[in-house]
């Protein structure tokens, strides 16, 4: 960067928080930030006439419904011990949800009840197998399509499921390399996408009484992701492509050829990421493309007006529609922005009314929340990196501690909005800095591609060159620079303390992969149809042993030489919090500070409100005691 462009940045920061400067910035306590939901999971009936939610009672969730016409509530659960993890409507009258299964990780018992409140019923008795409702509405008004593993844990078979009498009937048997079912607008399975591990082949029939046929296969680094099966236009389907072009495209696919006939979205610039399909207007409303921010690409002038519409009734914020009746009338909208968490409203589109319903987090105040800016710098190899970058309000953009953030993933990425952890740091004086590295997902297949087998290499490097980048231009202060991540992101902040000594002055993980081993390992059995995926991305621990040992943490409980903070659970089954235990143990025994926590739950589950309180309470004191005070 030049020495002019440098100078230009630092007055942009400057002059963004100049004008907040010289408020008086309360510290607000770490129970306002990390509150769960009081009303939240905001959904509507299929006919418009019933609006559903979850309210919290204590520590459980309950599931209300409201009748829109005369405004009256009811709880229609009666939850005692488990909570609410899911639910949506499959008719007029009646609502299906997940409930957590007794004495499992991540597994969850099915129920179905009546919007009185009445006929409620187990659907069916899963074990320890799983359950996934392919299509969220009743087929002939009694049954549901649904994948479990329930015959053979390795892989997902289809059946119908009678919601009146709870039998299951096989409706289409996996052979054993099928990792996806898709179905059409009336609960046709139509599509299947197979695996050999590397290579993805997409399956296609037009009605369930024929044989699947291949269409298209391309290797798992080229993302081909089917939107809809279009109602209108015989053997087509519309998905998400990036087949001979870098960018995400959307595009219409015969399935009788194989071929793609039709582009309806493209930018060499622009990366598709998500697309609506209407099955009332039998058409895609619009494409989702993200630079820095999400930004809508209307296909349908009137989903167009509608969402303009929005925009004047509630102007200054971003809005989401997150449920719909059938007829496409009656919509939950989500709103939010950087500063504020947002709130939940209803809108009629007939009658042009809205209604608010409840906030995300009433106790946050938009007045004390930081900005969220984009900023971008080149990696060692010439590699454009962008993020994200949050100042405290109080103060200059010049030799602040910072707090970086590399997100879980690595294929995720770093998004535009409010992030209640990012302005906890914020509001403790820090900058906060996320990075999207190479591999994550939004900047093209290219992009995506660099980060295979770069676990604790280039991935890691990204990063530390973001940090250069922010200390050439006096942003941070080289002495006081802590990484914290969460999964992956708890990976990339404990290979970074070792591996780049003299950089973090602390740092910490959640529940983050300490062996790469041990992480290939706990790839659960139905995913092992992946396993070669994995070992390009991760490594191949028989090819590759040596580099995995190196770029291992817990291997390296010698090389560490800064305070380190992690937290586990030994209930998650992607880590091995016995591994954790030792870890912590060798690294105290050479001196290290170590703060360690245990977690009862995953702080983010509905009955984490407690621990999520206790962990950033804990992370607060972390900092202070080597960033603040130093």
């Amino acid at each position: 960067m030049t020495v002019k462009k440098r100078y230009l940045l630092i007055v942009l920061l400057g002059l963004l928080s100049a004008c907040r400067q010289n408020m008086q910035v309360r510290v607000i306590p770490v129970a306002d930030f990390f509150k769960s939901q009081d009303k939240g999971a905001y959904a509507i009936s299929l006919d418009g006439r019933t609006m559903s939610y979850l309210k919290l009672q204590g520590k459980k969730q309950n599931l209300f419904v409201e009748d829109l016409a005369t405004g009256k509530s009811a709880q229609i659960t009666q939850l005692n011990e488990k909570n609410i993890n899911y639910y949506f409507w499959v008719s007029d009258d009646e609502i299906v949800y997940y409930k957590e299964k007794a004495g499992a990780e991540r597994l969850s018992d099915i129920f179905i009840i009546n919007k009185n409140g009445e006929n409620e019923r187990q659907l069916s008795d899963n074990g320890k197998s799983r359950m996934h409702v392919l299509k969220d509405q009743l087929i002939d008004g009694k049954f549901l399509l649904v994948s479990s593993n329930k015959r053979d844990s390795t892989v997902f078979d289809v059946y119908r499921l009678n919601v009146r009498d709870g039998r299951m009937d096989m409706a289409a048997k996996n052979p054993g390399n099928i990792t996806n079912w898709v179905t059409d607008s009336r609960g046709k399975i139509r599509l299947a996408t197979t695996s050999d591990g590397v290579n993805q082949t997409l399956l296609y029939r037009e009605t369930e009484n024929q044989a699947f046929r291949p269409i298209v296969t391309n290797n798992f680094k080229t993302t081909f992701t089917p939107i809809a099966i279009s109602d209108d236009k015989p053997n087509i389907v519309y998905a998400i492509s990036n087949v001979n072009r870098d960018k995400n495209a959307l595009i219409e696919l015969n399935c009788v050829t194989g071929k793609e006939s039709k582009v309806l979205f493209s930018n060499d610039t622009l990366n598709v990421v998500d697309a609506q399909y209407s099955e009332s207007k039998r058409t895609i409303a619009f494409v989702i493309c993200e630079t820095w921010k999400k930004e809508k690409h209307y296909l349908d002038s009137t989903v167009k007006k509608l969402y303009e519409k929005l925009d004047k009734l509630l102007p200054g914020t971003e809005s989401r529609i997150i449920d719909r009746d059938k007829a496409e009338n009656t919509f939950i909208v989500r709103t939010f922005t950087d500063r504020n968490p947002g709130s939940y409203y209803l809108y009629v589109a007939d009658k042009g009314t809205i209604r608010k319903l409840s906030d995300f987090n009433p106790s946050v105040k938009e007045a004390e929340m930081c900005e969220m800016k984009p900023v971008s710098y080149t990696a060692r190899d010439g590699l454009k990196i962008q993020g994200y970058l949050t100042l405290p309000i109080n103060k200059l953009p010049e030799n602040l501690p910072v707090v970086v953030l590399p997100h879980d993933g690595p294929g995720r990425r770093n998004s535009w909005g409010y992030n209640a952890e990012v302005q906890f740091l914020a509001n403790r004086g820090y900058a906060v800095f996320q990075v999207n590295y190479r591999g994550s997902s939004g900047y093209g297949k290219s992009f995506a591609a660099a980060g295979s087998g770069q676990w604790g290499g280039k991935i890691k490097d990204d990063i530390n060159d973001g940090v250069r980048w922010l200390i050439a231009n006096k942003i941070a202060n080289p002495k006081k620079i802590a990484i914290y991540g969460t999964g992956f992101g708890g990976y990339i902040a404990l290979n970074s303390l070792y591996s780049s000594p003299g950089m973090y002055v602390c740092g910490g993980s959640n529940s983050g992969v300490l062996n790469l081993f041990s992480y290939l390992k706990s790839i659960p059995p139905f995913l092992k149809t992946n396993l070669q995926m994995y070992y390009e991305v991760i490594g191949n621990p028989i090819t590759e042993g040596d580099r995995m040992r190196q770029v291992s943490p817990v291997f390296h409980a010698d090389k560490f030489r800064v305070p380190v903070f992690i937290t586990q659970s030994p209930k998650d089954p992607r880590s091995n919090s016995g591994e954790a235990v030792q870890f912590v143990k060798e690294l105290k025994k050479r001196n290290v500070n170590v703060t360690y926590l245990e977690k009862e739950y995953n702080e983010f589950s509905p009955q984490g409100e407690d621990v999520r309180q206790t962990l950033y309470a804990s992370l607060e004191q972390f900092l202070s005691a080597n960033l603040s005070k130093k």
